[in-house]
């Protein structure tokens, strides 16, 4: 079933309390059949789950907050507006208390069946716990090839490997939680960042069902934009690519000139000037209009991160987090921790 990429250092005992964060975007229809999968997985284990809702437009909140009021253990935050799947993550981390902290999705493609596997790996010593999906019933040809490719280009460019199937149904122990909390600014993106970190760290896999129902929200388009936030966020080298591509086509200007110039004086040909002006042209301003995009992006994310805007705002906490239940610990004490973290001692219903 797993497979450990390292030895960790020693085994611990049950944890006192797991966290399982879910982030949920429009999945009124899903929260009930994975709040029971959940009961089932867990048994009498002491855990909380955190659904982070993110801006549904459907009776999501609703659902939560229905179960919240019938299980102490269930809560909720419902964010003011879409602020994307990975940033609802980060919310769940930043109100999640257990010792460790388990990540799924709320479409019931990441079973509940196998979170006992995942605890039991990090009560042999590895912080990070990875599930990793083996198959997926209802995945496309091209999606599965579109993320393979990906995948395979991050890792060149960034040299951190990321794996096929690796999506964000992991565990994490609390300090990585806690490493994950400190940051401040930019787009996340867990996938590279948690395998950047390092930590000892294993494998569970899983087959993945097919969704129960509603629609995936990971749209091209969304796919589309996560790879690039991945890879602007782990790499420099597109910036370097503008070096490698203008020295090219430096090369290719003064090896076609050189031919014009022996076509004119050997009388090899009659070359037409405008036309291979123009091409000239619009080659090297489309290069220069893709380099300064790729600056463009980079400069973005170096706005984000010294403007320091929240990565995300809860409107509403829906039930009781644990966390807002305990005395803040030193850390949460620093009046400089920032105004994603949560207030101390407030309860809101």
């Amino acid at each position: 079933m797993s497979e450990p990429t390292n030895t960790p250092p020693e085994p611990r005992d049950e944890p006192s309390l797991v966290s399982i964060v879910v982030p949920v975007h429009n999945e009124a229809d899903n929260v009930g059949p994975l709040v029971d999968g959940i009961r089932r997985a867990m048994g009498s284990g002491e855990y909380e789950v955190i659904f982070v809702d993110d801006g549904s437009t459907d009776h999501t909140a609703g659902a939560v907050a229905e179960l919240a009021e019938a299980d102490e253990r269930l809560c909720g935050l419902s964010l003011s507006r879409c602020f994307g799947h990975q940033d609802a993550l980060g919310a769940g981390l930043r109100y999640a208390a257990g010792d460790a902290v388990i990540m799924m999705d709320g479409d019931l493609q990441h079973p509940p069946e196998i979170l006992p596997a995942l605890i039991g790996k990090w009560r042999e010593g590895y912080n990070i716990v990875q599930a990793r999906r083996t198959d997926t019933t209802d995945t496309t040809w091209l999606k599965r090839t579109s993320s393979w490719t990906f995948y395979r280009i991050f890792t060149f460019l960034s040299g951190v490997k990321l794996d096929p199937g690796m999506a964000d149904f992991r565990l994490l122990d609390r300090q990585v939680v806690e490493e994950i909390n400190r940051l401040r600014g930019g787009r996340l993106f867990l996938r590279g960042l948690i395998a950047w970190m390092g930590y000892c760290r294993a494998e569970v896999r899983f087959d993945a069902p097919a969704r129960a129902a509603g629609e995936s929200k990971y749209t091209l388009r969304r796919s589309l934009r996560l790879a690039k936030d991945g890879m602007l966020a782990f790499s420099a080298s597109p910036m370097r690519v503008g070096i490698r591509v203008g020295l090219i086509v430096s090369l290719l200007s003064f090896a076609y000139l050189l031919f014009v110039v022996a076509a004119k004086v050997l009388g090899w040909a009659d070359v037409s000037g405008w036309a291979s002006v123009a091409g000239m042209i619009s080659l090297v301003g489309g290069v220069l209009l893709l380099l300064m995009g790729l600056q463009g992006e980079y400069l973005i994310r170096i706005y984000e991160r010294v403007e320091q805007r929240p990565a995300f705002l809860v409107e509403r906490v829906i039930g009781r987090p644990k966390k807002l239940q305990r005395p803040p610990d030193a850390d949460e004490r620093d009046d400089d921790a920032g105004p994603n973290e949560p207030p101390a001692l407030r309860i809101f219903t």
